[in-house]
């Protein structure tokens, strides 16, 4: 068994029982995106500016999130390239727009997190959410390797 399907594996053996699974996979993006959202607005050395204006820990972290999916998956990392790229944006935009970012990253975390427990009712363990929490970034992977095995991609 690979890294990738030890992780995988992991993910979906403490993911089967979900009381509204609907609910638990829209909260997955917001957490992600509220996550990501906090690192961008993190102060940053001088020189991370010098190397380029978008560098800043939380696009720092999506680097660092594509290297390790590429170091347990190539294919899973190809698909996932979409997903990191579109939170990149997302970031770029809120950023740039006329919404306070500090708010709304809030307010998305806030609502993951809510949508995490409300995903996993029946069993009332906070327990569960902070494993989800620690797991924020094997969630979409997950996912993307779901819909590989419906059309026969290998991963």
């Amino acid at each position: 068994m690979n890294e990738a399907d030890g992780w995988l594996a992991h993910y979906e053996e403490t993911h089967s029982d979900l009381t509204h699974p609907g609910v638990y996979w829209a909260s997955v993006p917001m957490i992600v995106l509220g996550t990501v959202g906090l690192l961008w607005q993190l102060p940053t050395p001088d020189e991370f500016f010098n190397i380029s204006p978008l560098l800043n820990w939380g696009s720092a972290f999506l680097m660092v999130t594509a290297v390790y999916y590429f170091i347990i998956s190539v294919s899973l990392a190809i698909g996932m390239l979409p997903f990191i790229l579109g939170v990149a944006t997302f970031q770029v935009w809120l950023a740039n727009s006329d919404y306070t970012p500090f708010r709304v990253t809030i307010a998305m975390l806030v609502a993951g997190v809510i949508g995490l427990w409300l995903g996993r009712l029946k069993k009332g363990s906070m327990g569960a959410i902070f494993q989800d929490l620690q797991l924020m970034m094997i969630g979409p992977a997950w996912l993307l390797s779901v819909l590989y095995r419906r059309i026969g991609i290998p991963y």
